[in-house]
């Protein structure tokens, strides 16, 4: 025997009789995501972490308040996959339906670890038309809970020299469980298409 065990099983030998023995038990180690020194580059869909130096980690409570002060802009960075191309005219095209906070910009795609220059273009010249060329005006990032898109797009948004910027990881999934209002939302036209 070793580690705890042992010493679980010498303490029930050591104790005297008739007095209440000690009780030990092992938990399992809980994984708590830290921040990585560059952009999440996979595995987006997983648990965050609770920081980003230099933002504002916001929660719904905190996100309602921005968004009904109406001095933030909101930004949406859930991926959907683009239109094919080549598709025989006439065919028909239905992405999946967005629910978004009302008033939000779809920036889509944007917050994958690497992204093509086209990308990288779209991403800041959407922040550019959404903040009004205002790099100081509170901008919040989110996506759905768990998803490192909105933590890797507002990263992007501090090294692009945004000064206030926000991180709402709870995204859609936080908002919609507080009873909040979500709208249809299309994005902004991607670059390739």
């Amino acid at each position: 025997m070793r580690g705890l065990a042992a010493f679980a099983l010498a303490l029930a030998f050591l104790t005297p009789l008739g007095t209440p023995a000690l009780a030990v038990t092992t938990a399992a180690p809980v994984d708590v995501p830290v921040e990585p020194p560059g952009y999440r580059m996979d595995d987006y869909r997983s648990p965050t972490p609770a920081t980003l130096a230099g933002a504002n980690v916001v929660d719904t409570d905190a996100a309602k308040l921005l968004h009904d002060e109406k001095r933030a802009v909101f930004v949406d960075v859930l991926p959907r996959a683009p239109r094919p191309q080549g598709l025989p005219e006439g065919t028909v095209w239905h992405p999946k339906p967005r629910r978004d906070i009302p008033g939000s910009v779809w920036l889509v795609d944007t917050g994958y670890g690497a992204l093509p220059p086209a990308m990288e273009a779209y991403f800041l010249n959407g922040l550019a038309r959404a903040t009004g060329g205002d790099k100081q005006r509170p901008v919040v990032f989110y996506c759905l809970r768990d998803c490192w898109m909105s933590w890797n797009a507002a990263r992007r948004a501090l090294s692009a020299g945004y000064g206030a910027v926000h991180w709402y990881p709870d995204g859609t999934d936080g908002w919609a469980e507080a009873g909040l209002p979500l709208e249809p939302r299309e994005p902004e036209t991607r670059p390739d298409e």
